[in-house]
């Protein structure tokens, strides 16, 4: 079954993801395991896609595979009509720096920096200036007042603010989210899912975020079940 949006692009020069057909398998043969089965999946620009499943179902996959960081065994994986699994190694890194932005648990932080370093230092690594600036962003986030504070010095939701303000730094096609509320309690997990919807929304980029938290679901535009490497509507 296609798991297709329902959503219109929210710019004319985006189209979204789009994973076609997508199978990742591993080992040789009679051991062969399939981390993703036959995976059809359409996300739109400004559109915020759950995934839930149980442990071991593929959900790490499938964002691995969704962001250039895994090659499937086959099928395709096309960002704003530009299929990955066509593109050399280093062609590859330069579309996931410029184009994939990854939110992590806890934010994954570089200790030493501010919060304003994290995002300047993106900036510095793609080479070119924010359509939106650090500064604007971490405003965006509700992080202005945190803006030089270091991540041990910031809450859990206020680190993982953070991550999300410097994954949209380079103003991604495709921004993958993994667990972004396993750390925090019932109602800051409820304020970062609520903004990450709206910045969804706001920025026009294809966002899919892969949870064990049931509770945060009512903020998504779209919920997905993946299990034993399929995915399907719940």
């Amino acid at each position: 079954m296609t798991t297709t949006s329902p959503h219109q692009p929210a710019t004319a020069t985006r189209t979204g993801l789009r994973l076609s057909d997508v199978t990742l398998t591993f080992g040789d043969g009679d051991q062969q395991v399939a981390a993703l089965d036959h995976v059809d999946l359409e996300v739109a620009p400004g559109e915020l896609v759950a995934v839930v499943g149980p442990s071991g179902a593929g959900k790490s996959s499938l964002l691995a595979v969704a962001g250039g960081l895994a090659h499937p065994t086959s099928g395709a994986v096309v960002v704003d009509g530009i299929d990955l699994t066509g593109l050399r190694s280093r062609a590859l890194a330069a579309f996931r720096r410029d184009q994939v932005g990854f939110v992590f648990q806890s934010g994954n932080l570089v200790p030493a920096l501010t919060a304003l370093d994290q995002l300047r230092l993106v900036e510095r690594i793609t080479g070119r200036r924010a359509q939106t600036s650090p500064e604007a962003l971490l405003d965006a986030v509700g992080m202005t007042d945190r803006a030089h504070r270091r991540p041990g010095k910031l809450s859990g939701g206020e680190r993982q603010r953070v991550g999300i303000a410097r994954a949209l730094v380079a103003s991604p096609s495709v921004l993958l989210v993994d667990e972004p509320t396993a750390a925090l309690d019932r109602r800051r997990s409820h304020e970062i899912v609520e903004l990450l919807a709206r910045e969804t929304h706001d920025v026009g980029v294809a966002t899919v975020m892969v949870t064990h938290d049931h509770d945060v679901l009512v903020h998504c535009d779209r919920v997905l079940e993946m299990v034993d490497g399929r995915l399907s509507p719940v």
